[in-house]
Protein backbone atom coordinates (compact mmCIF):
# COMPACT_ATOMS: atom_id res chain seq x y z
CA UNK A 1 0.00 0.00 0.00
CA UNK A 2 1.53 3.25 -1.12
CA UNK A 3 1.36 6.48 0.88
CA UNK A 4 -0.27 9.27 -1.09
CA UNK A 5 1.23 12.04 1.05
CA UNK A 6 4.71 10.60 0.73
CA UNK A 7 4.28 10.14 -3.00
CA UNK A 8 3.19 13.75 -3.44
CA UNK A 9 6.02 15.04 -1.26
CA UNK A 10 8.72 13.12 -3.13
CA UNK A 11 7.35 14.22 -6.50
CA UNK A 12 7.25 17.88 -5.45
CA UNK A 13 10.80 17.59 -4.12
CA UNK A 14 11.93 15.99 -7.40
CA UNK A 15 10.41 18.87 -9.37
CA UNK A 16 12.27 21.36 -7.15
CA UNK A 17 15.56 19.54 -7.61
CA UNK A 18 15.02 19.52 -11.37
CA UNK A 19 14.51 23.29 -11.29
CA UNK A 20 17.98 23.58 -9.78
CA UNK A 21 19.20 23.18 -13.38
CA UNK A 22 17.79 26.65 -14.06
CA UNK A 23 19.64 28.02 -11.05
CA UNK A 24 22.93 26.45 -12.11
CA UNK A 25 22.46 27.73 -15.67
CA UNK A 26 21.87 31.32 -14.53
CA UNK A 27 24.74 31.23 -12.03
CA UNK A 28 27.23 29.91 -14.52
CA UNK A 29 26.10 32.17 -17.35
CA UNK A 30 26.12 35.27 -15.15
CA UNK A 31 29.56 34.60 -13.70
CA UNK A 32 31.16 34.04 -17.13
CA UNK A 33 31.46 36.15 -20.28
CA UNK A 34 28.65 36.98 -22.67
CA UNK A 35 30.41 35.42 -25.66
CA UNK A 36 29.94 31.97 -24.05
CA UNK A 37 26.40 32.33 -22.72
CA UNK A 38 24.74 30.15 -25.35
CA UNK A 39 27.28 27.40 -24.73
CA UNK A 40 26.67 27.56 -20.98
CA UNK A 41 22.90 27.29 -21.39
CA UNK A 42 23.28 24.42 -23.84
CA UNK A 43 25.51 22.48 -21.45
CA UNK A 44 23.17 22.88 -18.51
CA UNK A 45 20.29 21.65 -20.64
CA UNK A 46 22.14 18.73 -22.18
CA UNK A 47 23.78 17.28 -19.08
CA UNK A 48 20.29 16.65 -17.72
CA UNK A 49 18.90 15.40 -21.02
CA UNK A 50 21.91 13.12 -21.60
CA UNK A 51 22.07 11.96 -18.00
CA UNK A 52 18.39 10.97 -17.78
CA UNK A 53 18.47 8.13 -20.36
CA UNK A 54 21.95 7.07 -19.22
CA UNK A 55 20.73 6.70 -15.63
CA UNK A 56 17.70 4.78 -16.88
CA UNK A 57 19.79 2.42 -19.03
CA UNK A 58 22.20 1.18 -16.34
CA UNK A 59 22.83 3.90 -13.74
CA UNK A 60 19.87 3.22 -11.45
CA UNK A 61 20.52 -0.53 -11.54
CA UNK A 62 24.16 -0.07 -10.58
CA UNK A 63 23.10 2.15 -7.69
CA UNK A 64 20.05 0.34 -6.29
CA UNK A 65 19.78 -3.01 -8.09
CA UNK A 66 21.06 -5.02 -5.14
CA UNK A 67 22.90 -4.88 -1.85
CA UNK A 68 26.35 -5.92 -2.99
CA UNK A 69 29.33 -4.24 -1.38
CA UNK A 70 30.60 -2.55 -4.59
CA UNK A 71 27.70 -2.35 -7.05
CA UNK A 72 23.97 -2.85 -6.87
CA UNK A 73 23.43 -4.89 -10.00
CA UNK A 74 23.30 -4.82 -13.78
CA UNK A 75 19.67 -4.14 -14.62
CA UNK A 76 19.30 -2.44 -18.03
CA UNK A 77 16.21 -0.27 -18.34
CA UNK A 78 15.13 -0.99 -14.72
CA UNK A 79 13.28 -4.26 -15.28
CA UNK A 80 14.16 -6.02 -12.00
CA UNK A 81 12.68 -6.38 -8.55
CA UNK A 82 13.43 -3.53 -6.11
CA UNK A 83 11.31 -4.68 -3.19
CA UNK A 84 14.46 -4.78 -1.05
CA UNK A 85 14.35 -0.96 -0.95
CA UNK A 86 11.24 -1.12 1.25
CA UNK A 87 9.56 1.84 -0.44
CA UNK A 88 6.09 3.09 0.45
CA UNK A 89 6.00 5.13 -2.75
CA UNK A 90 5.84 3.82 -6.34
CA UNK A 91 9.22 2.75 -7.73
CA UNK A 92 8.99 5.16 -10.66
CA UNK A 93 8.47 8.07 -8.28
CA UNK A 94 11.66 7.09 -6.48
CA UNK A 95 13.47 6.74 -9.84
CA UNK A 96 12.47 10.27 -10.85
CA UNK A 97 13.76 11.60 -7.52
CA UNK A 98 17.10 9.82 -7.90
CA UNK A 99 17.44 10.86 -11.56
CA UNK A 100 17.36 14.58 -10.78
CA UNK A 101 20.04 14.06 -8.12
CA UNK A 102 22.23 12.34 -10.69
CA UNK A 103 21.80 15.29 -13.05
CA UNK A 104 22.88 17.70 -10.31
CA UNK A 105 26.20 15.90 -9.87
CA UNK A 106 26.86 16.15 -13.60
CA UNK A 107 26.00 19.84 -13.94
CA UNK A 108 28.42 20.91 -11.17
CA UNK A 109 31.33 20.09 -13.47
CA UNK A 110 30.20 22.54 -16.12
CA UNK A 111 31.09 25.66 -14.12
CA UNK A 112 34.76 24.94 -13.39
CA UNK A 113 35.47 23.92 -16.99
CA UNK A 114 33.52 26.78 -18.56
CA UNK A 115 34.66 28.95 -21.48
CA UNK A 116 37.23 26.55 -22.94
CA UNK A 117 35.75 23.03 -23.07
CA UNK A 118 34.92 21.26 -26.31
CA UNK A 119 31.14 20.80 -26.36
CA UNK A 120 31.37 17.28 -27.81
CA UNK A 121 33.75 16.34 -24.99
CA UNK A 122 31.33 17.77 -22.44
CA UNK A 123 28.50 15.62 -23.75
CA UNK A 124 30.64 12.48 -23.56
CA UNK A 125 31.91 12.93 -20.01
CA UNK A 126 28.46 13.99 -18.78
CA UNK A 127 27.19 10.64 -20.03
CA UNK A 128 30.06 8.83 -18.29
CA UNK A 129 29.25 10.53 -14.97
CA UNK A 130 25.63 9.41 -15.15
CA UNK A 131 26.45 5.90 -16.39
CA UNK A 132 29.13 4.67 -14.01
CA UNK A 133 30.75 7.34 -11.83
CA UNK A 134 27.88 8.73 -9.78
CA UNK A 135 25.84 5.49 -9.56
CA UNK A 136 28.69 3.44 -8.09
CA UNK A 137 29.60 6.12 -5.54
CA UNK A 138 25.92 6.47 -4.73
CA UNK A 139 25.58 2.73 -4.17
CA UNK A 140 28.42 2.73 -1.68
CA UNK A 141 26.75 5.47 0.38
CA UNK A 142 23.00 5.10 -0.27
CA UNK A 143 22.29 1.83 -2.06
CA UNK A 144 23.36 -0.67 0.58
CA UNK A 145 27.05 -0.69 -0.30
CA UNK A 146 30.04 -1.12 1.97
CA UNK A 147 30.17 2.46 3.25
CA UNK A 148 26.51 2.52 4.23
CA UNK A 149 26.92 -0.78 6.06
CA UNK A 150 29.78 0.78 8.06
CA UNK A 151 27.57 3.64 9.23
CA UNK A 152 28.74 6.33 6.81
CA UNK A 153 26.15 9.11 6.78
CA UNK A 154 25.31 11.56 4.03
CA UNK A 155 21.65 12.51 4.33
CA UNK A 156 21.16 14.37 1.02
CA UNK A 157 24.45 14.49 -0.85
CA UNK A 158 27.31 16.62 0.48
CA UNK A 159 29.55 13.66 -0.40
CA UNK A 160 27.55 11.67 -2.95
CA UNK A 161 26.52 14.64 -5.12
CA UNK A 162 28.52 17.77 -4.33
CA UNK A 163 31.83 16.22 -3.38
CA UNK A 164 31.72 13.85 -6.36
CA UNK A 165 30.80 16.66 -8.76
CA UNK A 166 33.37 18.93 -7.12
CA UNK A 167 36.20 16.41 -7.44
CA UNK A 168 35.45 15.96 -11.13
CA UNK A 169 35.26 19.74 -11.52
CA UNK A 170 38.67 20.14 -9.86
CA UNK A 171 40.28 17.43 -11.96
CA UNK A 172 38.74 18.72 -15.18
CA UNK A 173 39.80 22.33 -14.57
CA UNK A 174 43.33 21.22 -13.72
CA UNK A 175 43.64 19.08 -16.86
CA UNK A 176 42.16 21.78 -19.10
CA UNK A 177 44.46 24.51 -17.85
CA UNK A 178 43.50 28.14 -17.26
CA UNK A 179 41.64 30.36 -19.69
CA UNK A 180 43.73 32.54 -21.98
CA UNK A 181 44.59 35.72 -20.10
CA UNK A 182 43.86 34.37 -16.63
CA UNK A 183 47.52 34.44 -15.58
CA UNK A 184 50.34 36.71 -16.67
CA UNK A 185 53.89 35.52 -17.41
CA UNK A 186 54.74 35.72 -13.70
CA UNK A 187 51.76 33.56 -12.74
CA UNK A 188 49.75 36.36 -11.20
CA UNK A 189 45.99 35.85 -11.63
CA UNK A 190 43.85 38.38 -13.46
CA UNK A 191 40.18 38.73 -12.62
CA UNK A 192 37.89 37.94 -15.56
CA UNK A 193 34.53 39.33 -14.39
CA UNK A 194 31.27 37.75 -15.36
CA UNK A 195 28.97 39.71 -17.60
CA UNK A 196 25.67 39.55 -15.70
CA UNK A 197 25.66 39.60 -11.91
CA UNK A 198 21.87 39.89 -11.91
CA UNK A 199 21.55 36.50 -13.59
CA UNK A 200 24.08 35.04 -11.17
CA UNK A 201 22.16 36.34 -8.15
CA UNK A 202 18.84 35.06 -9.52
CA UNK A 203 20.47 31.67 -9.97
CA UNK A 204 21.48 31.62 -6.31
CA UNK A 205 17.96 32.55 -5.18
CA UNK A 206 16.56 29.72 -7.31
CA UNK A 207 19.08 27.22 -5.96
CA UNK A 208 18.37 28.22 -2.35
CA UNK A 209 14.62 27.77 -2.93
CA UNK A 210 15.11 24.40 -4.61
CA UNK A 211 17.43 23.19 -1.84
CA UNK A 212 14.38 22.77 0.40
CA UNK A 213 13.38 20.00 -2.00
CA UNK A 214 16.92 18.68 -2.28
CA UNK A 215 17.35 18.26 1.49
CA UNK A 216 13.78 18.22 2.76
CA UNK A 217 12.65 15.76 0.10
CA UNK A 218 15.37 13.31 1.10
CA UNK A 219 13.26 12.38 4.12
CA UNK A 220 10.98 10.66 1.58
CA UNK A 221 8.09 10.96 3.99
CA UNK A 222 5.60 13.27 5.67
CA UNK A 223 3.22 10.55 6.81
CA UNK A 224 4.01 10.46 10.52
CA UNK A 225 4.67 12.96 13.28
CA UNK A 226 8.26 11.76 13.45
CA UNK A 227 8.75 12.19 9.70
CA UNK A 228 7.22 15.67 9.71
CA UNK A 229 9.39 16.72 12.66
CA UNK A 230 12.51 15.40 10.93
CA UNK A 231 11.65 17.17 7.66
CA UNK A 232 11.00 20.42 9.51
CA UNK A 233 14.38 20.20 11.26
CA UNK A 234 16.10 19.43 7.96
CA UNK A 235 14.58 22.49 6.29
CA UNK A 236 15.32 24.76 9.24
CA UNK A 237 18.96 23.66 9.47
CA UNK A 238 19.33 24.06 5.71
CA UNK A 239 18.08 27.62 5.77
CA UNK A 240 20.02 28.58 8.92
CA UNK A 241 23.37 27.29 7.65
CA UNK A 242 22.95 29.08 4.32
CA UNK A 243 21.97 32.36 5.96
CA UNK A 244 24.87 32.24 8.43
CA UNK A 245 27.37 31.36 5.70
CA UNK A 246 26.15 34.28 3.60
CA UNK A 247 26.56 36.76 6.46
CA UNK A 248 30.00 35.40 7.37
CA UNK A 249 31.24 35.57 3.78
CA UNK A 250 30.02 39.15 3.45
CA UNK A 251 31.73 40.23 6.67
CA UNK A 252 34.90 38.25 5.96
CA UNK A 253 35.34 39.75 2.48
CA UNK A 254 34.53 43.20 3.87
CA UNK A 255 37.36 42.87 6.37
CA UNK A 256 39.73 41.17 3.95
CA UNK A 257 39.18 43.26 0.81
CA UNK A 258 37.83 46.51 2.23
CA UNK A 259 34.45 46.02 0.52
CA UNK A 260 31.79 43.30 0.81
CA UNK A 261 32.32 41.17 -2.30
CA UNK A 262 29.03 40.50 -4.12
CA UNK A 263 29.90 37.42 -6.16
CA UNK A 264 31.80 35.85 -3.28
CA UNK A 265 28.85 36.44 -0.94
CA UNK A 266 26.56 34.71 -3.42
CA UNK A 267 28.92 31.75 -3.47
CA UNK A 268 28.91 31.87 0.33
CA UNK A 269 25.17 31.13 0.25
CA UNK A 270 25.78 28.05 -1.88
CA UNK A 271 28.69 26.99 0.31
CA UNK A 272 26.45 26.95 3.37
CA UNK A 273 23.81 24.95 1.53
CA UNK A 274 26.35 22.37 0.35
CA UNK A 275 27.97 22.03 3.77
CA UNK A 276 24.75 21.39 5.70
CA UNK A 277 23.41 18.83 3.21
CA UNK A 278 25.15 15.79 4.73
CA UNK A 279 24.14 16.33 8.34
CA UNK A 280 20.99 18.43 8.25
CA UNK A 281 19.01 15.59 9.82
CA UNK A 282 21.54 14.75 12.54
CA UNK A 283 22.70 18.09 13.92
CA UNK A 284 21.00 20.65 16.12
CA UNK A 285 20.47 24.24 14.96
CA UNK A 286 23.61 25.13 16.96
CA UNK A 287 25.55 22.62 14.90
CA UNK A 288 24.03 24.00 11.70
CA UNK A 289 25.12 27.49 12.76
CA UNK A 290 28.75 26.42 13.18
CA UNK A 291 28.73 24.43 9.95
CA UNK A 292 27.46 27.48 8.06
CA UNK A 293 29.92 29.77 9.83
CA UNK A 294 32.91 27.69 8.79
CA UNK A 295 31.55 27.31 5.24
CA UNK A 296 31.34 31.09 4.85
CA UNK A 297 35.06 31.48 5.57
CA UNK A 298 36.17 28.29 3.84
CA UNK A 299 34.72 29.27 0.46
CA UNK A 300 36.72 32.52 0.40
CA UNK A 301 40.01 30.91 1.41
CA UNK A 302 39.43 28.05 -1.01
CA UNK A 303 38.83 30.42 -3.94
CA UNK A 304 42.04 32.28 -3.08
CA UNK A 305 44.00 29.02 -2.77
CA UNK A 306 42.94 27.57 -6.11
CA UNK A 307 43.27 30.94 -7.84
CA UNK A 308 46.62 32.09 -6.48
CA UNK A 309 48.48 29.02 -5.23
CA UNK A 310 47.20 25.96 -7.07
CA UNK A 311 46.76 28.04 -10.27
CA UNK A 312 43.54 26.22 -11.16
CA UNK A 313 41.18 28.45 -13.08
CA UNK A 314 37.60 27.96 -11.88
CA UNK A 315 35.44 30.66 -13.51
CA UNK A 316 32.47 30.32 -11.16
CA UNK A 317 34.02 28.95 -7.95
CA UNK A 318 32.41 25.52 -8.35
CA UNK A 319 35.38 23.69 -6.82
CA UNK A 320 35.37 25.86 -3.71
CA UNK A 321 31.60 25.67 -3.29
CA UNK A 322 31.00 21.99 -4.02
CA UNK A 323 34.28 20.19 -3.38
CA UNK A 324 35.70 22.14 -0.44
CA UNK A 325 32.36 22.48 1.32
CA UNK A 326 31.15 19.03 0.32
CA UNK A 327 34.20 17.68 2.14
CA UNK A 328 33.63 19.99 5.10
CA UNK A 329 29.96 19.08 5.40
CA UNK A 330 30.73 15.36 5.32
CA UNK A 331 33.40 15.72 8.01
CA UNK A 332 31.07 17.91 10.09
CA UNK A 333 28.74 14.94 10.59
CA UNK A 334 31.54 13.25 12.49
CA UNK A 335 31.96 16.34 14.64
CA UNK A 336 28.47 17.69 15.33
CA UNK A 337 26.08 14.74 15.01
CA UNK A 338 23.92 14.56 18.12
CA UNK A 339 22.85 11.00 17.40
CA UNK A 340 19.60 11.94 15.72
CA UNK A 341 18.04 9.94 12.86
CA UNK A 342 20.04 6.87 13.85
CA UNK A 343 23.43 8.44 13.10
CA UNK A 344 26.40 7.80 15.37
CA UNK A 345 27.29 10.65 17.71
CA UNK A 346 30.02 13.03 16.63
CA UNK A 347 33.28 13.87 18.37
CA UNK A 348 31.86 16.95 20.14
CA UNK A 349 28.84 14.99 21.40
CA UNK A 350 30.71 12.22 23.13
CA UNK A 351 30.90 9.80 20.23
CA UNK A 352 34.68 9.78 19.98
CA UNK A 353 36.37 9.30 16.64
CA UNK A 354 34.22 6.43 15.37
CA UNK A 355 31.77 8.41 13.21
CA UNK A 356 34.46 10.91 12.22
CA UNK A 357 36.76 8.10 11.08
CA UNK A 358 33.99 6.54 9.00
CA UNK A 359 33.24 9.87 7.35
CA UNK A 360 36.92 10.43 6.51
CA UNK A 361 37.30 6.91 5.13
CA UNK A 362 34.28 7.40 2.92
CA UNK A 363 35.56 10.70 1.54
CA UNK A 364 39.02 9.36 0.76
CA UNK A 365 37.86 6.19 -0.98
CA UNK A 366 35.13 7.91 -2.99
CA UNK A 367 37.46 10.68 -4.13
CA UNK A 368 40.22 8.24 -5.11
CA UNK A 369 37.74 6.21 -7.17
CA UNK A 370 36.34 9.29 -8.88
CA UNK A 371 39.77 10.77 -9.66
CA UNK A 372 41.10 7.53 -11.16
CA UNK A 373 38.05 6.81 -13.31
CA UNK A 374 37.56 10.39 -14.50
CA UNK A 375 41.26 10.87 -15.22
CA UNK A 376 41.09 7.90 -17.59
CA UNK A 377 37.88 9.20 -19.18
CA UNK A 378 39.28 12.73 -19.60
CA UNK A 379 42.49 11.37 -21.11
CA UNK A 380 40.63 9.20 -23.61
CA UNK A 381 38.43 12.14 -24.58
CA UNK A 382 41.45 14.43 -24.92
CA UNK A 383 43.26 11.98 -27.21
CA UNK A 384 40.22 11.35 -29.40
CA UNK A 385 37.71 14.20 -29.46
CA UNK A 386 39.85 16.85 -27.78
CA UNK A 387 39.03 18.19 -24.33
CA UNK A 388 39.82 21.86 -24.95
CA UNK A 389 38.87 24.11 -27.86
CA UNK A 390 41.61 25.82 -29.95
CA UNK A 391 42.83 29.26 -28.90
CA UNK A 392 41.00 31.08 -31.69
CA UNK A 393 37.69 29.50 -30.61
CA UNK A 394 38.26 30.48 -27.00
CA UNK A 395 39.17 34.05 -27.92
CA UNK A 396 36.20 34.58 -30.23
CA UNK A 397 33.82 32.77 -27.90
CA UNK A 398 32.31 29.32 -27.90
CA UNK A 399 28.88 30.56 -28.96
CA UNK A 400 29.88 31.45 -32.51
CA UNK A 401 32.20 28.51 -33.17
CA UNK A 402 30.49 25.69 -31.28
CA UNK A 403 26.87 26.65 -31.92
CA UNK A 404 26.85 29.16 -34.78
CA UNK A 405 25.33 31.71 -32.41
CA UNK A 406 26.52 35.27 -33.02
CA UNK A 407 25.24 36.38 -29.63
CA UNK A 408 22.97 35.05 -26.91
CA UNK A 409 21.72 38.64 -26.56
CA UNK A 410 20.62 39.42 -30.12
CA UNK A 411 18.58 42.62 -30.03
CA UNK A 412 20.02 43.75 -26.70
CA UNK A 413 22.72 46.35 -26.20
CA UNK A 414 24.88 45.26 -23.27
CA UNK A 415 26.97 48.30 -22.38
CA UNK A 416 27.54 50.95 -19.78
CA UNK A 417 28.51 54.27 -21.33
CA UNK A 418 29.81 55.50 -17.99
CA UNK A 419 32.43 52.79 -17.76
CA UNK A 420 33.20 52.05 -21.37
CA UNK A 421 36.92 52.77 -21.29
CA UNK A 422 39.24 50.15 -22.70
CA UNK A 423 40.48 48.02 -19.82
CA UNK A 424 42.58 44.86 -19.88
CA UNK A 425 40.33 41.94 -20.78
CA UNK A 426 40.45 38.57 -22.44
CA UNK A 427 41.41 40.12 -25.79
CA UNK A 428 43.75 42.93 -24.79
CA UNK A 429 45.67 40.91 -22.21
CA UNK A 430 46.27 37.39 -23.41
CA UNK A 431 49.02 36.42 -21.00
CA UNK A 432 51.88 37.15 -23.41
CA UNK A 433 53.69 40.46 -23.07
CA UNK A 434 56.35 39.69 -25.72
CA UNK A 435 54.81 40.40 -29.12
CA UNK A 436 57.38 38.24 -30.88
CA UNK A 437 56.22 35.20 -28.93
CA UNK A 438 52.51 35.74 -29.47
CA UNK A 439 50.56 33.56 -31.86
CA UNK A 440 48.96 34.98 -34.99
CA UNK A 441 45.55 34.79 -33.33
CA UNK A 442 46.80 36.62 -30.26
CA UNK A 443 48.35 39.29 -32.51
CA UNK A 444 45.07 39.66 -34.36
CA UNK A 445 43.10 39.88 -31.13
CA UNK A 446 45.38 42.27 -29.28
CA UNK A 447 47.49 44.35 -31.65
CA UNK A 448 49.95 46.41 -29.59
CA UNK A 449 50.12 50.17 -29.58
CA UNK A 450 53.71 51.24 -30.25
CA UNK A 451 55.06 54.67 -29.28
CA UNK A 452 57.36 56.13 -31.92
CA UNK A 453 58.81 59.64 -31.27
CA UNK A 454 59.02 61.12 -34.77
CA UNK A 455 59.12 64.95 -34.71
CA UNK A 456 57.43 66.89 -37.51
CA UNK A 457 56.72 70.63 -37.36
CA UNK A 458 57.57 70.70 -33.69
CA UNK A 459 55.21 67.85 -32.71
CA UNK A 460 55.34 64.12 -32.90
CA UNK A 461 54.00 62.76 -36.19
CA UNK A 462 53.21 59.17 -37.09
CA UNK A 463 52.17 59.75 -40.69
CA UNK A 464 48.53 58.83 -39.99
CA UNK A 465 45.93 61.51 -40.38
CA UNK A 466 42.50 59.91 -40.58
CA UNK A 467 40.76 57.00 -38.89
CA UNK A 468 37.54 55.47 -40.18
CA UNK A 469 35.64 53.43 -37.63
CA UNK A 470 32.65 51.27 -38.45
CA UNK A 471 30.49 50.26 -35.51
CA UNK A 472 26.91 49.40 -34.70
CA UNK A 473 24.88 52.38 -33.57
CA UNK A 474 23.94 50.49 -30.41
CA UNK A 475 27.62 50.59 -29.46
CA UNK A 476 28.29 54.21 -30.40
CA UNK A 477 28.19 55.65 -26.87
CA UNK A 478 30.59 53.01 -25.64
CA UNK A 479 32.91 53.64 -28.58
CA UNK A 480 32.76 57.43 -28.17
CA UNK A 481 33.65 57.17 -24.48
CA UNK A 482 36.59 54.89 -25.21
CA UNK A 483 37.89 57.25 -27.92
CA UNK A 484 37.50 60.22 -25.63
CA UNK A 485 39.65 58.51 -23.00
CA UNK A 486 42.32 58.03 -25.65
CA UNK A 487 42.21 61.73 -26.46
CA UNK A 488 40.34 61.33 -29.75
CA UNK A 489 37.54 63.92 -29.85
CA UNK A 490 35.59 65.96 -32.36
CA UNK A 491 35.02 63.24 -34.94
CA UNK A 492 32.43 63.45 -37.71
CA UNK A 493 29.59 60.90 -37.60
CA UNK A 494 27.89 59.72 -40.77
CA UNK A 495 25.08 57.13 -40.47
CA UNK A 496 25.08 54.50 -43.22
CA UNK A 497 23.72 51.06 -43.92
CA UNK A 498 26.01 48.15 -44.60
CA UNK A 499 25.42 45.81 -47.49
CA UNK A 500 23.47 42.57 -47.26
CA UNK A 501 26.53 40.69 -46.07
CA UNK A 502 26.45 42.76 -42.89
CA UNK A 503 22.86 41.68 -42.19
CA UNK A 504 21.55 45.19 -42.88
CA UNK A 505 22.70 46.49 -39.49
CA UNK A 506 22.53 50.21 -38.73
CA UNK A 507 26.07 51.52 -38.43
CA UNK A 508 27.90 54.78 -37.93
CA UNK A 509 31.09 55.65 -39.78
CA UNK A 510 33.27 58.04 -37.81
CA UNK A 511 36.03 59.92 -39.56
CA UNK A 512 38.60 61.91 -37.65
CA UNK A 513 41.76 63.84 -38.56
CA UNK A 514 44.26 62.52 -36.02
CA UNK A 515 47.55 64.09 -37.08
CA UNK A 516 47.83 66.39 -34.08
CA UNK A 517 46.41 63.79 -31.65
CA UNK A 518 48.63 60.92 -32.74
CA UNK A 519 51.57 63.28 -32.95
CA UNK A 520 50.94 64.69 -29.50
CA UNK A 521 50.85 61.20 -27.97
CA UNK A 522 53.62 59.79 -30.14
CA UNK A 523 51.48 56.82 -31.09
CA UNK A 524 51.84 54.61 -34.14
CA UNK A 525 48.75 52.41 -34.45
CA UNK A 526 48.83 49.16 -36.40
CA UNK A 527 46.38 48.43 -39.18
CA UNK A 528 43.67 47.18 -36.83
CA UNK A 529 42.82 47.48 -33.17
CA UNK A 530 39.98 45.35 -31.79
CA UNK A 531 37.30 45.95 -29.26
CA UNK A 532 36.42 42.88 -27.15
CA UNK A 533 34.40 40.19 -28.92
CA UNK A 534 32.39 39.26 -25.84
CA UNK A 535 29.01 40.50 -26.98
CA UNK A 536 29.26 43.60 -24.79
CA UNK A 537 31.15 45.72 -27.27
CA UNK A 538 31.10 46.45 -30.98
CA UNK A 539 29.87 43.06 -32.10
CA UNK A 540 30.89 41.55 -35.41
CA UNK A 541 31.99 44.89 -36.94
CA UNK A 542 34.65 45.87 -34.48
CA UNK A 543 37.97 47.11 -35.85
CA UNK A 544 39.58 50.45 -36.44
CA UNK A 545 40.85 50.86 -40.00
CA UNK A 546 43.79 53.24 -40.36
CA UNK A 547 44.27 55.28 -43.55
CA UNK A 548 47.79 56.58 -44.09
CA UNK A 549 48.77 59.69 -46.06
Amino acid sequence: MFSSINTCWVLVAAFLVYFMQAGFALCEAGFTRAKNTGNILMKNMMDFCIGTPCYWVIGFGLMFGGTGALIGGFDPFIQGDYSHLGLDIPLWVYIVFQTVFCATAATIVSGSMAERTNFKAYCVYSAAISLVVYPICGHWMWGGGWLQSMGFHDFAGSAAVHNVGGVIALLGAAMLGPRIGKYDKDGNPHAIPGHNLTAGALGVFILWFCWFGFNGGSSLSLATDEAMTLTGLVCFNTNLAAAVATCVTMIFTWLRYGKPDVSMTLNGSLAGLVAITAGCDAVSPFGAFIIGFVAGILVVLSVEFFDKIAKIDDPVGAVSVHFANGVWGTIAVGLFSNGGDGVGKGLFYGGGFAQLGTQLLGLITVDVYVVVVMFIIFKIIDKTIGLRVPAEVEIDGLDIHEHGLASAYAGFAISDANSAAMTPNENTDLGEDDVTKASAKQMDAAVPVVREPVIHDGVYDTGMHKVSIIAKLAKFDQLKTALNDLGVTGGKVAPHRLNAAAADENVAVIEHPIRRIAGHHGIRVSNQYPFPHDGSSCGSVSRFFILRR
